[in-house]
């Protein structure tokens, strides 16, 4: 008998790592959303247990309108399911849904130096972009970001260069946070996912591709027409050389170059043998063939899922109802560590 119980304890699989992720609903997702983030997402279900959120509360930092906002947020939750995630596989929800996001924020706040906030690099981006509207929400939100992290035991964060220092600062307020009341925070890791590519802007190849740029011209959207999809890669920014090579100095190109690749599987050198010869024209046209094909199968489902909101909200719900029994967990041993008093 104690053989058989050893032998079962031998074989028994080791827990997933769990993941979490999120982009906010501030406009319709963009190309570089889904080739930098959310297709890389897709490829994790099977390996990790998913989290992956609609965030919301991250969204208002920048002045909103409310009815846009709430469009946004389902159409987000739509292209979720759209790309591949499946909220079978994956808990997929919306942050604003789950309160204890707001909640650990407040405590972990309080564990947070000023001087670590003052640092981020984005809250100076932002500062800048946003000027009329310098909030405290946009210099405290790094620490929504690392609640968001910490809630769920979240063993690795799949981000991009732009990011990493987010979740530097959730490592160092969860270590902080430990060593004051005992292990209480899961630390998580960085997870850089080999495929993903970062997208730069088709206007000014030299900044990321923004779906918050004033001009539409700078990124696709995953769900305009093919025909939109085609003129915008044809009228990218490049430069005044023709050879279609990966090079500094040649950002336009290299940008359209990662694009291509994302979609073909080819790599940069390959890419080079192919157009050898070839003028950009030539080369922007297939560029955005195959950037409408590969997101055509995306365009399809989006188109019938926005409609169906009863699945949506469905959908929503049981995200949230998981979301939450695992956050509770977690906020009710922060809420008796730091000595917040309960009433059974």
């Amino acid at each position: 008998m104690s053989e058989q119980i050893v032998n079962v304890q031998e074989n028994k699989e080791e827990p997933k790592k769990r993941i979490f992720s999120g982009v906010q609903p501030s406009g319709v997702l963009t190309l570089g959303n889904y080739l930098g983030a959310i297709k890389n997402w897709v490829t994790l279900q099977d390996d990790y247990e998913c989290l992956y959120c609609v965030v919301d509360l991250h969204a208002i930092t920048v002045r909103q309108v409310p009815a846009d906002l709430r469009k946004h947020t389902q159409e987000a939750l739509a292209l979720y399911i759209a790309c591949g995630i499946d909220p079978e596989k994956s808990c997929v929800f919306v942050q604003s849904h789950v309160p204890a996001h707001a909640e650990l924020s407040w405590v972990l706040g309080c564990n947070t130096m000023f001087g670590e906030l003052s640092r981020m690099t984005q809250f100076k981006d932002k500062s800048q972009k946003h000027a009329d509207n310098v909030n405290a929400g946009l210099f405290t939100y790094p620490v929504l970001m690392a609640a968001d992290i910490l809630l769920y035991g979240t063993d690795l964060v799949p981000v991009g260069a732009d990011q990493k220092q987010h979740v530097e600062l959730a490592r160092d307020i969860a270590g902080r946070f430990n060593g004051v009341y005992s292990d209480t925070f899961t630390v998580p890791e960085p997870f850089f996912v080999k495929t993903g590519m970062k997208i730069y802007s088709l206007t000014d190849p030299t900044k990321k591709m923004s779906k918050s740029d004033p001009n539409p011209k700078s990124y696709v959207s995953i769900i305009e027409t093919r025909d939109e999809t085609i003129k915008k890669i044809k009228s990218a920014v490049t430069d005044s050389d023709t050879a279609v090579r990966y090079a500094q100095g040649k950002d336009g190109i290299n940008n359209l170059m990662s694009i291509y690749s994302s979609f073909t599987g080819k790599g940069y050198d390959e890419i080079e043998r192919e157009f050898d010869g070839k003028g950009y024209g030539e080369f922007k046209a297939a560029v955005g063939e195959v950037c409408a094909d590969g997101l055509e199968s995306v365009r399809n489902e989006y188109a019938r899922l926005v409609k169906d909101k009863a699945y949506l909200e469905e959908v929503m719900k049981k995200g949230a109802d998981t979301a939450s029994y695992l956050a509770r967990k977690t906020l009710s041993k922060v809420y008796r560590k730091v000595g917040f008093y309960s009433v059974k």
